[in-house]
Protein backbone atom coordinates (compact mmCIF):
# COMPACT_ATOMS: atom_id res chain seq x y z
CA UNK A 1 0.00 0.00 0.00
CA UNK A 2 1.04 3.35 -1.22
CA UNK A 3 2.34 5.60 1.85
CA UNK A 4 -0.33 8.42 2.59
CA UNK A 5 1.71 12.01 1.64
CA UNK A 6 -0.35 14.83 3.92
CA UNK A 7 1.68 18.38 2.57
CA UNK A 8 -1.21 20.65 3.22
CA UNK A 9 -2.46 21.64 6.38
CA UNK A 10 -5.77 22.07 8.05
CA UNK A 11 -4.92 23.63 11.19
CA UNK A 12 -6.13 19.87 12.43
CA UNK A 13 -4.34 17.42 13.64
CA UNK A 14 -5.23 14.63 10.90
CA UNK A 15 -6.37 10.90 11.80
CA UNK A 16 -2.71 9.10 12.90
CA UNK A 17 -1.73 6.03 10.74
CA UNK A 18 -2.26 3.52 13.36
CA UNK A 19 -5.54 5.06 14.20
CA UNK A 20 -6.26 5.05 10.10
CA UNK A 21 -5.22 1.12 10.07
CA UNK A 22 -8.00 -0.01 12.23
CA UNK A 23 -10.13 2.19 11.02
CA UNK A 24 -9.77 0.98 7.33
CA UNK A 25 -10.02 -2.76 8.78
CA UNK A 26 -13.56 -2.18 10.42
CA UNK A 27 -14.91 -0.34 7.47
CA UNK A 28 -13.87 -3.19 5.34
CA UNK A 29 -13.93 -1.61 2.05
CA UNK A 30 -14.23 -3.46 -1.18
CA UNK A 31 -13.84 -1.69 -5.10
CA UNK A 32 -17.30 -2.07 -5.52
CA UNK A 33 -18.42 0.11 -2.14
CA UNK A 34 -19.61 2.98 -1.69
CA UNK A 35 -17.82 4.92 0.91
CA UNK A 36 -18.93 8.42 3.10
CA UNK A 37 -16.99 10.57 5.41
CA UNK A 38 -18.29 13.12 7.69
CA UNK A 39 -15.24 15.55 7.96
CA UNK A 40 -12.62 15.02 5.59
CA UNK A 41 -10.32 17.78 7.50
CA UNK A 42 -6.68 16.88 5.88
CA UNK A 43 -8.12 14.41 4.01
CA UNK A 44 -5.93 11.06 5.44
CA UNK A 45 -9.21 9.01 5.78
CA UNK A 46 -10.43 10.16 2.40
CA UNK A 47 -7.34 9.26 0.52
CA UNK A 48 -6.61 5.74 1.79
CA UNK A 49 -10.64 4.81 1.57
CA UNK A 50 -10.17 6.17 -2.29
CA UNK A 51 -7.46 3.43 -2.76
CA UNK A 52 -9.62 0.61 -1.39
CA UNK A 53 -13.38 1.61 -2.30
CA UNK A 54 -14.79 2.41 -5.66
CA UNK A 55 -16.52 5.50 -5.05
CA UNK A 56 -16.15 8.30 -2.26
CA UNK A 57 -18.08 11.02 -0.93
CA UNK A 58 -16.39 13.03 2.07
CA UNK A 59 -18.51 15.85 3.51
CA UNK A 60 -16.35 18.84 5.43
CA UNK A 61 -18.03 21.61 6.76
CA UNK A 62 -15.29 24.07 6.47
CA UNK A 63 -14.49 25.00 3.02
CA UNK A 64 -10.82 26.11 3.69
CA UNK A 65 -10.64 22.05 4.72
CA UNK A 66 -12.48 21.03 2.41
CA UNK A 67 -9.80 22.82 -0.02
CA UNK A 68 -6.99 21.04 2.39
CA UNK A 69 -8.83 17.27 1.77
CA UNK A 70 -8.66 18.54 -1.52
CA UNK A 71 -4.81 19.57 -2.16
CA UNK A 72 -3.92 16.41 -0.52
CA UNK A 73 -5.97 14.13 -2.81
CA UNK A 74 -4.26 15.75 -5.76
CA UNK A 75 -0.79 15.17 -3.90
CA UNK A 76 -1.28 11.47 -3.73
CA UNK A 77 -2.61 10.99 -7.35
CA UNK A 78 -6.17 11.52 -7.07
CA UNK A 79 -6.50 14.70 -9.78
CA UNK A 80 -9.09 17.13 -9.91
CA UNK A 81 -11.48 17.05 -13.33
CA UNK A 82 -14.21 19.28 -12.73
CA UNK A 83 -14.34 23.60 -11.49
CA UNK A 84 -11.65 24.26 -8.78
CA UNK A 85 -14.15 26.07 -7.05
CA UNK A 86 -15.99 23.60 -3.70
CA UNK A 87 -19.51 24.56 -4.11
CA UNK A 88 -21.79 24.27 -1.54
CA UNK A 89 -23.64 20.51 -1.49
CA UNK A 90 -27.12 21.46 -1.00
CA UNK A 91 -28.07 20.57 -4.52
CA UNK A 92 -25.79 17.79 -4.55
CA UNK A 93 -23.29 19.57 -6.06
CA UNK A 94 -19.30 19.12 -5.20
CA UNK A 95 -16.24 18.97 -6.21
CA UNK A 96 -15.23 15.47 -7.57
CA UNK A 97 -11.45 14.21 -8.16
CA UNK A 98 -11.46 11.53 -10.77
CA UNK A 99 -9.79 8.14 -10.76
CA UNK A 100 -6.37 8.29 -9.97
CA UNK A 101 -3.07 6.73 -10.97
CA UNK A 102 -2.98 3.05 -9.88
CA UNK A 103 -7.01 2.50 -10.30
CA UNK A 104 -8.27 4.76 -7.11
CA UNK A 105 -11.91 5.48 -6.68
CA UNK A 106 -13.83 8.50 -8.17
CA UNK A 107 -14.46 10.68 -5.27
CA UNK A 108 -16.34 13.81 -4.44
CA UNK A 109 -15.66 16.35 -2.31
CA UNK A 110 -18.73 18.69 -0.29
CA UNK A 111 -18.81 21.39 1.55
CA UNK A 112 -21.96 20.76 3.28
CA UNK A 113 -23.33 19.59 6.82
CA UNK A 114 -24.11 15.87 8.04
CA UNK A 115 -26.88 14.31 7.24
CA UNK A 116 -27.70 16.83 4.90
CA UNK A 117 -25.07 16.38 2.48
CA UNK A 118 -25.03 12.56 2.33
CA UNK A 119 -25.23 10.21 0.15
CA UNK A 120 -28.79 8.19 -0.15
CA UNK A 121 -26.30 4.85 -1.19
CA UNK A 122 -23.30 4.37 0.74
CA UNK A 123 -21.98 1.11 1.69
CA UNK A 124 -19.64 2.21 4.50
CA UNK A 125 -19.56 5.18 6.59
CA UNK A 126 -17.06 6.87 8.83
CA UNK A 127 -17.62 9.62 11.14
CA UNK A 128 -14.48 11.30 12.06
CA UNK A 129 -16.09 13.58 14.95
CA UNK A 130 -19.27 13.51 17.21
CA UNK A 131 -20.69 16.78 15.53
CA UNK A 132 -24.56 15.94 14.72
CA UNK A 133 -24.11 12.28 14.94
CA UNK A 134 -26.77 11.42 16.25
CA UNK A 135 -28.76 12.78 13.18
CA UNK A 136 -26.08 11.08 11.02
CA UNK A 137 -26.88 7.64 12.93
CA UNK A 138 -30.45 8.07 11.94
CA UNK A 139 -29.55 8.58 7.95
CA UNK A 140 -27.40 5.57 8.37
CA UNK A 141 -30.32 3.44 10.03
CA UNK A 142 -33.13 5.04 7.04
CA UNK A 143 -30.47 4.61 4.31
CA UNK A 144 -29.30 1.12 5.20
CA UNK A 145 -25.51 1.71 5.57
CA UNK A 146 -24.28 -1.92 6.17
CA UNK A 147 -21.12 -0.61 8.15
CA UNK A 148 -20.15 2.48 10.25
CA UNK A 149 -17.40 3.45 12.02
CA UNK A 150 -17.15 6.31 14.65
CA UNK A 151 -13.96 7.62 16.80
CA UNK A 152 -13.81 10.03 19.25
CA UNK A 153 -11.76 10.57 21.90
CA UNK A 154 -13.53 11.93 25.18
CA UNK A 155 -15.10 9.21 27.51
CA UNK A 156 -18.24 11.24 27.81
CA UNK A 157 -18.94 11.21 24.03
CA UNK A 158 -18.18 7.16 23.89
CA UNK A 159 -20.31 6.36 26.25
CA UNK A 160 -23.44 8.71 24.92
CA UNK A 161 -22.26 7.67 21.50
CA UNK A 162 -22.40 3.71 22.38
CA UNK A 163 -26.03 4.31 23.38
CA UNK A 164 -26.94 5.75 20.55
CA UNK A 165 -25.40 3.13 18.51
CA UNK A 166 -27.59 0.83 20.82
CA UNK A 167 -31.03 2.20 20.77
CA UNK A 168 -30.71 2.42 16.66
CA UNK A 169 -29.78 -1.29 16.45
CA UNK A 170 -26.64 -0.65 15.00
CA UNK A 171 -23.30 -1.38 17.81
CA UNK A 172 -21.38 -4.03 17.45
CA UNK A 173 -18.79 -3.26 19.29
CA UNK A 174 -16.82 -0.69 21.29
CA UNK A 175 -12.89 -0.82 20.74
CA UNK A 176 -10.86 1.39 22.74
CA UNK A 177 -6.65 1.38 22.14
CA UNK A 178 -3.75 3.77 22.78
CA UNK A 179 -0.96 4.06 20.39
CA UNK A 180 2.97 5.02 21.99
CA UNK A 181 5.79 6.19 20.45
CA UNK A 182 9.45 5.23 21.08
CA UNK A 183 12.15 7.27 21.52
CA UNK A 184 15.65 7.44 23.10
CA UNK A 185 16.12 8.06 26.17
CA UNK A 186 19.79 8.18 27.76
CA UNK A 187 20.65 5.36 25.66
CA UNK A 188 17.56 3.05 25.75
CA UNK A 189 14.29 3.53 24.78
CA UNK A 190 10.96 4.87 26.38
CA UNK A 191 7.63 5.69 24.93
CA UNK A 192 5.76 8.41 24.59
CA UNK A 193 1.60 7.66 24.32
CA UNK A 194 -0.93 9.39 22.63
CA UNK A 195 -4.43 9.81 23.40
CA UNK A 196 -6.81 7.09 23.79
CA UNK A 197 -9.61 6.24 21.10
CA UNK A 198 -12.70 5.20 21.42
CA UNK A 199 -13.69 3.87 18.27
CA UNK A 200 -17.60 2.70 17.61
CA UNK A 201 -18.31 -0.04 14.79
CA UNK A 202 -21.91 -1.47 13.99
CA UNK A 203 -23.96 -1.09 10.67
CA UNK A 204 -26.99 -2.40 9.50
CA UNK A 205 -27.01 -5.66 11.17
CA UNK A 206 -25.35 -4.26 14.40
CA UNK A 207 -28.22 -5.93 16.34
CA UNK A 208 -26.83 -9.27 15.79
CA UNK A 209 -24.72 -8.90 18.86
CA UNK A 210 -25.36 -7.87 22.36
CA UNK A 211 -22.46 -5.29 23.50
CA UNK A 212 -22.15 -4.37 26.87
CA UNK A 213 -21.71 -0.39 27.92
CA UNK A 214 -17.74 -1.49 28.36
CA UNK A 215 -17.64 -2.66 24.60
CA UNK A 216 -18.00 -6.50 25.96
CA UNK A 217 -20.41 -9.25 24.40
CA UNK A 218 -23.21 -9.81 26.93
Amino acid sequence: MAQTRLPHDAKAGPTKPEVRAVTLSKLDLAPGDHFAEVGSCTGAVTIEAARRAGRVTALERKPTRAETTVQNLAANGLELRTDPVTRAATDGGGREAGTGTGGQADVEVRVAEAPEGLPEDADALFLGGSRNYEAVLDHAVETGVDRVVMNVSRLEVAGAATAAFRERDLLQEVVQFQVSHGYELAGATSFDSENPVYMLVGGADGGSRDVATDGGSR
